[in-house]
């Protein structure tokens, strides 16, 4: 820039190119490396921009002494940094999609879902237990979980194990496990063990009938201002189109159900061959009681896309205009079809007594 005291005039007259895009982010490792690599691909698409990366501490940060259920609050990691985006301290916020709550408050919308990562539950066993798997795990064995999804499908299915609540980031779980002698091992979101450069760790991967996935595990999601059409257009190009459409079909199913993280929702989902498969699931707190049911639809994701002139183009809370208006909503409706499909069939009785125990606890 000249030094005539006109370089905000002239980055103005360029256009985006001299901009400063202000990235929020959680100041955990796992929240940085995961924003790191979302500006790394932004830069890609974006070599003319700056990024400046502003990290801050949130509510699910703050009370590490609570099990997540118990805080009853929805928007446990985002609020903060949704606040920095609502006064315009921040441009975009990159987050772990499954702490995204279904439905947004007003004012913002997720403008970008980035290809997902293994969704698998990991688990990580204490170095005396190396070898091991849960099946094998001594009775009476203690497995640490911050998940009622977690420990409600895998007490039904170890029986022998006890399953208890287990706070703090990624980090500080693996130094409670490695260093208390309290918990055998410890159940974590494998892409986060994988992000962090920690796969040696993991001494098994749970599949879907051991365990299925929390809706949008895996994936980043990138939130906006929903009026700032020109963030919208800028992230828009790191929606990933199978992870956007199966996301959609995950989170349309838990705003349906109303579920939370204070009751026990799994899904697992596909994309083959122009189907997309859901399956999803709900249990009572110890697992006794369960439900679960798949269905598909046929989606299909090569038709150019037309700006239609809806005034709310957001489902669950996700703009995506570069990916056609119809495969969207033929994934929202599979969510909303299963968990009504579900809700019949008496999921509404199984969730309601999950809550109230929950929160007599």
């Amino acid at each position: 820039m000249s030094g005539n005291g006109n370089g905000a005039a002239t980055a103005e007259e360029n256009g985006p190119k001299m901009r400063v895009i202000r990235v929020g982010t959680r100041k955990s490792q796992l929240a940085r490396i995961q924003t790191d690599s979302v500006v790394a691909m932004l830069k890609a698409f974006y070599p003319g921009l700056q990024f400046e990366i502003v990290a801050m501490s949130t509510t699910g940060d703050k009370i590490l002494d609570t099990a997540l259920s118990k805080i009853g609050e929805k928007s446990l990691f985002t609020k903060e940094l949704e606040h920095a985006l609502e006064k315009n301290e921040v441009d975009l916020v990159v987050h772990s999609l499954k702490d995204l709550p279904t439905v947004l408050p007003p004012g913002f919308t997720i403008g970008a879902i980035c290809k997902r990562e293994n969704p698998y539950d990991a688990v990580v066993f204490h170095p005396k237990f190396v070898g091991k798997t849960l099946e094998t795990l001594p009775e009476k064995s203690v497995v640490g979980t911050s998940s009622l999804r977690r420990a409600a499908q895998l007490q039904r299915k170890f029986p022998h194990l006890e399953f208890k609540s287990i706070r703090g980031n990624l980090n500080t779980r693996l130094r409670k496990l490695d260093e208390l002698q309290e918990f055998s091992a410890i159940i974590l979101a494998a892409a986060g063990l994988q992000r962090m450069g920690w796969q040696h760790r993991v001494g098994q991967i749970l599949h879907p009938e051991e365990c299925m996935y929390a809706v949008g595990q895996g994936a980043l999601g990138v939130e906006v201002r929903a009026k700032d059409q020109d963030m919208l257009d800028l992230v828009g190009v790191l929606h990933d189109p199978e992870t956007l459409l199966r996301c959609i079909a995950e989170r349309a199913f838990l705003r349906h159900l109303e579920g939370g993280c204070s009751v026990p929702v799994a899904v697992h989902t596909a994309m083959k061959d122009g189907q997309l498969y859901l399956t999803g699931g709900v249990w009572s707190l110890d697992g006794s009681d369960s439900m679960q049911e798949t269905m598909q639809a046929t989606i299909r994701v090569t038709a150019q896309q037309e700006d239609g002139p809806e005034d709310d183009p957001q489902l669950v809370g996700i703009t995506a205009r570069n990916i056609p208006r119809e495969a969207q909503l033929a994934a929202e409706n599979l969510g909303i079809s299963l968990a009504s499909l579900l809700l019949n069939k008496g999921a509404k009785n199984i969730l309601d007594v999950a809550r109230q125990l929950n929160d007599a606890h």
